[in-house]
């Protein structure tokens, strides 16, 4: 079951174009959506999730048209939204079970099935009598994914799902998705590089309401291989190498700025080549003088 999006275009009552002709297909499997806060992402996902209506365009999932057919979308749609709120001094279990009833399943020993096996698979059995307000983030997390799964949905869209976890919860919570992506369409949408990097086969890089690049992530890095350049400026220098070369990322490494260049060939004899990753490929895409390469400087672009 595909995903197809055509010509989407969405702008806001106070003036704001969040989308512009958005054309995407989508498959089975994970995939990747970047791009930096306000690019765009969560107005395309809500549009998709049938939270809101586009002002042009077509999305289908496989014979649905999602526009229109709204309910049908919604029986096998998980949706997992950046800000997923819970009630504090809800059990997971009772929560869950809540859920399962408002999604329609209504006999009691399937859905005391159901919601025992989703605590399983999201690693919350243990923790399924502790009220919800005294998990981590991280758990809180999972527990979105397992509300999302209730329905043995088609389509799952995850929204910023890992932003503020520890190492350890985002690991746990990637290696989930990447196994709900064998057999459904998994939509991540993330300013986090890695998480695609580690997870998806196709992605999409979105910036200022367009998609500015599609393709697997690592065919794009290899379009720039041999082709990302670094060297140690100091600070007033910086915009004259930016005036002078494409610089497509920066970082302060001791306090100095390391600059990373894209250009076929080395600019001259103080630069030096480098292995070009997925960073490369996202900067070279969304290039500005306020975003600087790094985890925790890209994680909050």
């Amino acid at each position: 079951m595909n995903l197809e999006i055509n010509n989407l275009s969405k702008t806001y009552s106070n003036g704001v174009q969040a989308l512009r002709d958005i054309n995407l297909s989508i498959g089975t499997g994970m995939f990747g959506l970047l791009g930096p806060n306000g690019a765009g992402k969560s107005s395309l996902m809500r549009t998709i999730a049938t939270l809101q209506e586009p002002d042009t365009g077509s999305i289908k999932l496989g014979d649905i048209d999602v526009l229109v057919q709204k309910d049908e979308v919604r029986k096998i749609l998980g949706y997992l939204p950046q800000e997923f709120g819970v009630y504090p001094k809800v059990s997971a279990e009772v929560l869950l079970n809540h859920l399962a009833v408002l999604k329609g399943i209504s006999n009691n020993k399937e859905r005391r099935e159901l919601v025992g096996a989703l605590l399983h698979k999201t690693n919350l059995h243990a923790s399924r009598k502790k009220n919800l307000g005294g998990y981590s983030g991280g758990m809180k997390q999972r527990f979105g994914i397992a509300q999302a799964l209730l329905a043995n949905p088609k389509l799952i869209i995850v929204d910023e799902p890992t932003a503020g976890l520890d190492p350890a919860e985002r690991n746990r919570f990637l290696n989930l998705l990447s196994e709900l992506g064998e057999n459904t369409v998994v939509i991540l949408s993330t300013h986090i590089v890695d998480d695609v990097k580690e997870l998806c086969t196709n992605m999409a890089i979105i910036n200022q309401g367009e998609v500015v690049l599609q393709g697997n992530p690592q065919e794009q890095i290899d379009t720039i291989q041999g082709k990302v350049w670094k060297k140690s400026i100091e600070k007033d220098e910086l915009q004259v190498y930016k005036n002078k070369y494409r610089v497509i990322s920066e970082r302060l490494l001791a306090g100095k700025p390391e600059i990373h260049v894209l250009a076929d060939s080395n600019p001259d004899s103080s630069f030096e080549g480098v292995e070009a990753d997925l960073e490369d490929v996202y900067f070279s895409h969304i290039i500005g003088d306020d975003i600087v390469v790094g985890s925790p400087e890209l994680e909050n672009a």
